[in-house]
Formats: C-alpha cells, sequence, structure tokens
C-alpha cells in the first residue's frame, strides 16, 4: 500500500482531528514504513476549524482585537490560506468559552463582522465562514453593523441590535454595506437544517444552552421573525424557513441575507477547500472516522461525504468510529464507505474509554492494516 489519505473528523471531547491525523500516521508508518500519508484534518465549524485547514493546506494565523459576546475586547483571528481564502470561526469572536455571562439577549456577533471586514480589507478572494459555538442570539446583526450595516429605530436612530433588542428595527440599510465585504463570496458552513424561527428554530433549540430560559426564548424567537420580516421587506431575501438559517444564533438567516453567502454542509466546503479529489490520486485507501456514527452522520456529515466523493474515484474507505448507531450500517456501506471500524477495545465507561483513545486509535489502524495487507496478498 503506497498512499493513505486521513481525513477525520474529531472525537469530540477525546481526540482533534489533527492528533487523530498524527496518530493514525504513526500507525500506519508502523505498518508499512514506506506508505506515503496524506493529513487532511477536518473540523465542523466550530472551535479548531481554522486550525484544521492551516494544518492541511498551510497559510497564515492572523490575529486582532475584536469585540467579544460581552462587548468587551477579545483577542480575535482568522485563518488566511495560501490562495487567498480566509477563514472566519464564530467561536474565535462569538463563542461561549468567550463569554462572562450566558445571556442571548445580551451577546453580538459584531467581533465577527469586524473579523470579516478585516480579511476583506487585506484583499481575500473568498470567505468561508465557519457557524458553530457561538453564544449569540442575534441573526447576524452584529457582524452586519461591524460591515456597515445600518438598523434604525422608529424614530430613525441607528443602533446595533442584540438578541433582545430584534424587535427594535423597523428599518434595515444595506446601502453602506463595506464594498470590500460586498465583492466577497462568501461560503458558509452549516450542518444543520433548523429554520430560523418556531419549535425548531435558533432559539427554541439551542437557546438553553446559551443561558435562556422559556420566557427569554420565546422573546428571542419572536425577535427573530421581527428580523425575519425586516430582511424580507427591506432585502428582498426570504429566510424564515430555510434550512440552516437557525444555525448559530441565526447567523446562517443573517450570512444569507446581509453578505450573499450560500449555506453548505461543512464537509462539502472542506473537500473542495482541500482539493479532496486530487489527494485521491494514486491512492489506495482513505481513512475517515468520527466520534459516532450514526443517523445524524448519515444526513451528510464527515464519514458520508468523504466515502461519497471517493466511492466516484474507485478508492475504498475505512471508517474508525468511537461507537457505532443502529441501523446505519447498510446505508453507510451504501454510500462508499468500505468498512466501519470501532476503536473501542474494553467495555469500558467513557470516562475510562477516553483516557485510552489514542493508544486504541492506533491500535485498530494496526489491527486494519494487518487485515488488509494480508488480503491483498491473497487476491
Amino acid at each position: 500500500m503506497k498512499k493513505i489519505v486521513l481525513v477525520p473528523d474529531s472525537f469530540k471531547g477525546t481526540m482533534s482531528s489533527e492528533t487523530i491525523c498524527t496518530v493514525m500516521e504513526r500507525a500506519i508508518h508502523t505498518r508499512l514504513p514506506e506508505a506515503q500519508t496524506v493529513s487532511l484534518p477536518v473540523a465542523d465549524g466550530g472551535e479548531g476549524s481554522v486550525d484544521a485547514f492551516l494544518t492541511a493546506l498551510g497559510g497564515e494565523k492572523i490575529f486582532l482585537q475584536v469585540a467579544e459576546p460581552d462587548v468587551d475586547a477579545v483577542d480575535g483571528f482568522y485563518g488566511l490560506l495560501p490562495d487567498g481564502t480566509a477563514v472566519v470561526e464564530m467561536a474565535a469572536a462569538a463563542g461561549l468559552p468567550q463569554t462572562k455571562l450566558r445571556d442571548p439577549e445580551r451577546t453580538t456577533t459584531y467581533g465577527v463582522g469586524e473579523l470579516l471586514a478585516h480579511a476583506a480589507g487585506r484583499g481575500a478572494k473568498k470567505l468561508i465562514l465557519c457557524l458553530g459555538g457561538s453564544a449569540t442570539n442575534d441573526g447576524g446583526c452584529g457582524a452586519a453593523a461591524a460591515c456597515g450595516v445600518r438598523f434604525l429605530r422608529a424614530g430613525g436612530e441607528c443602533f446595533v441590535p442584540v438578541g433582545g433588542t430584534l424587535r427594535e428595527i423597523a428599518r434595515v440599510d444595506i446601502s453602506n454595506l463595506d464594498p470590500a465585504v460586498r465583492k466577497l463570496p462568501v461560503e458558509t458552513m452549516c450542518d444543520i437544517d433548523n429554520p430560523l424561527c418556531g419549535d425548531s428554530g435558533a432559539a427554541a433549540i439551542f437557546g438553553p444552552q446559551k443561558g435562556a430560559d422559556a420566557a427569554m426564548i420565546a422573546r428571542l424567537d419572536a425577535g427573530l421573525a421581527c428580523l425575519a420580516e425586516r430582511m424580507e421587506r427591506d432585502l428582498g431575501v426570504s429566510v424564515r424557513d430555510l434550512p440552516g438559517a437557525g444555525a448559530a444564533g441565526g447567523m446562517g438567516a443573517g450570512s444569507v441575507a446581509f453578505f450573499g453567502a450560500a449555506l453548505r454542509p461543512g464537509i462539502e466546503t472542506v473537500l473542495d477547500t482541500v482539493h479532496f479529489e486530487e489527494q485521491l490520486r494514486d491512492a489506495d485507501l482513505v481513512l475517515t472516522g468520527e466520534g459516532k456514527l450514526d443517523t445524524q452522520s448519515l444526513r451528510g456529515r464527515v464519514v458520508i461525504g468523504v466515502a461519497r466523493r471517493a466511492k466516484k474515484c474507485g478508492v475504498p474507505v475505512a471508517a474508525i468510529v468511537g461507537d457505532i448507531g443502529d441501523d446505519v450500517q447498510q446505508p453507510a456501506y451504501e454510500a462508499g464507505v468500505s468498512g466501519i471500524f470501532s476503536t473501542n477495545r474494553l467495555a469500558v465507561p467513557y470516562e475510562q474509554a477516553r483516557l485510552r483513545a489514542e493508544t486504541d486509535l492506533a491500535a485498530t489502524v494496526e489491527n486494519l492494516l494487518y487485515w488488509t495487507t494480508a488480503m491483498r496478498r491473497r487476491l
């Protein structure tokens, strides 16, 4: 076996995708010292997305001080890839770990917009916006305001809306949007299909983890509904029921309405950006994986997204995962997965299993390669 492509997602709470690639490489070279490995770590749009892109493709991590969710200052960052693509993750400027309080009526995405505007001003040719881990529920209004969009109250006063003041928006004026931002193609990584409002919307589903109780959820949802009406009336963009609009406190909707973004499954964006099909040339095997392969995976997350593309190129795919859910094997095989292998070698509780995750992963890869090379000799 001469070439193996590694494209794993993280095992949440256990190993980052970069760590998984390192462990896999070490295990492969233990068994196959001459094999070429190509590491393409994947992140889902949350914390670590910028680092994953930079690890896979190289580039520069750019730091600047921006407004954090509580409107204080924080050292934010984005990635600038060699081809001029800028990668901005919401978690770098509006993430839950950064906020001093859990109050989505007061937190803002303003810092995300500052990152976006800075990247555009540096001449970025394209922007990838990674949604995940946000502490906000402002529909992306803060980010838009940082880029020049004006939000006006009934009396004509201009203000920066937050989750608790969305209902005060009387008019949205996009005419002053930063010209560099206006011409920048934006692609938004979005792995959920929640609409903006309602029982499965941004506030109802994600509000509780950001600190919202039932009464606040109702207020936040009403605010997002008001924002959707203003977007349709003033911008001519209908986002209320758009799948993915509810991602990251409505940032999915905001990225479409304010920045003309396309919402795409995260893995599709990643695979396009790393030129996955080119990486598959002459490859003998792809190793992918995620913490649990389940019905959510079948909706187009990392393992299935990788398998579908590799299948078209005729390259076998081994999925190395922590847990395997019921009723997922046959659909996964039909999508292009060639084999599914669990790293859970002992029946122990998660808190014990996570302590041995790296050694179990390495042993699983080595066992797979022993079996694979033995079969290749016999065939």
